[in-house]
């Protein structure tokens, strides 16, 4: 693969990271700082409640749908990423649509930030929420190529708040000279990150429930939907590797996957993730509660004709991180001995 920088010249920049306190923006921070850059990373939750909270970093606390606050966090800036949006898993994306909407106000204001101060590059996280509904109606899914986004029919709320701000980005870009990359991030997991209260996402929610059994010794599990549909979950570090080097790439201008190809079905994650924590469970599934679409995966053909990579961490790799980190948030939360949640 080709190294981070490309030919985009990347000593000390200047770097802001909307959305730093969450859970990609965090590990995002951390990587830029590890290369010696001067970071300010700005989240609307307080600092107490980031996920990683880094030394060396000017961390503000700001509401970015604000414009002076967006103007603020970008001046002097020589790159913004923007990883900041009102959102969760599936429980929160289809129950919130008007505040997963509400994101476009970030991304606008800090666009407009961008022109103002002459940002020389800006970075959009956008999601594989974008692509039309029509093309995940089978879990026996067709990978989906970056044209498969129109015409448009994206996720309700946030899949449409995602596909307007990837078009004010273009238009950015196109009338104003903005030099602007964009990623589709699919389904990204990994320590550090959400494991409970409604807006964890299925590989962290799953997580929970194995240790929830554990401890109350129940085996039963509810699972959302039948357990057919199918997805692809991407590693956090591949996210992280994957980001920068698009972010940095001076050949790709529109808007490109960034997710694993290997496919799962749910049931296949509870598998999984129970082999990993050791626990033998009961599946009920539940099909009023929300589930998405029945098949997800990324094509990721475009991807490798760019970077000559693509992300290849194995799930179960990155579940054994994830379920580990959990154990341990798990057990700090109780008052337990993680150990006893971790099979040797």
């Amino acid at each position: 693969m080709r190294d981070h920088a490309g030919s985009h010249d990347e000593q000390g920049k200047r770097i802001t990271v909307a959305g730093g306190g969450g859970f990609i923006g965090g590990h995002l921070v951390g990587a830029l700082r590890a290369e010696g850059h001067e970071v300010r990373s700005v989240d609307i939750k307080p600092v107490s409640e980031w996920y990683q909270v880094h030394d060396g970093v000017e961390n503000v606390v700001a509401d970015l749908t604000l414009r002076e606050a967006a103007f603020a966090a970008v001046d002097r800036a020589q790159e913004v990423y923007n990883l900041a949006a009102d959102m969760g898993g599936m429980g929160f994306i289809e129950n919130n649509k008007a505040l997963c909407m509400l994101s476009v106000l970030i991304n606008t204001h800090l666009l407009m930030a961008a022109r103002e101060f002459g940002v020389e590059r800006y970075f959009f996280a956008s999601s594989a929420c974008v692509y039309a509904a029509d093309k995940q109606v089978d879990e026996n899914v067709i990978p989906l190529k970056e044209e498969d986004a129109y015409p448009a029919m994206p996720e309700d709320g946030y899949g449409w708040e995602k596909l307007f701000s990837e078009r004010m980005c273009r238009h950015f870009a196109e009338d104003f000279g903005l030099e602007v990359r964009t990623a589709r991030y699919h389904n990204v997991f990994g320590p550090h990150g959400t494991w409970r209260g409604g807006r964890e996402k299925a590989p962290a929610a799953m997580c929970r429930k194995i240790l929830e059994a554990k401890v109350s010794g129940d085996s039963d599990i509810e699972v959302w939907g039948d357990g057919k549909q199918t997805r692809s979950f991407m590693y956090i570090d591949d996210c992280i590797r994957g980001t920068l080097s698009i972010a940095r790439s001076d050949d790709i201008l529109e808007p490109i996957n960034l997710g694993s190809s290997e496919v799962v079905t749910i049931d296949q994650l509870v598998h999984i993730v129970s082999e990993i924590g050791g626990v033998e469970l009961t599946k009920a599934h539940n099909l009023s509660a929300p589930k998405g679409v029945n098949g997800r995966n990324s094509d990721n053909e475009l991807i490798r004709k760019y970077l000559d990579w693509e992300p290849s961490t194995p799930l179960r790799d990155g579940l054994e991180v994830t379920y580990r980190w959990i154990a341990s948030e798990y057990a700090k939360a109780h008052g337990l001995d993680s150990d006893a949640f971790v099979t040797p």
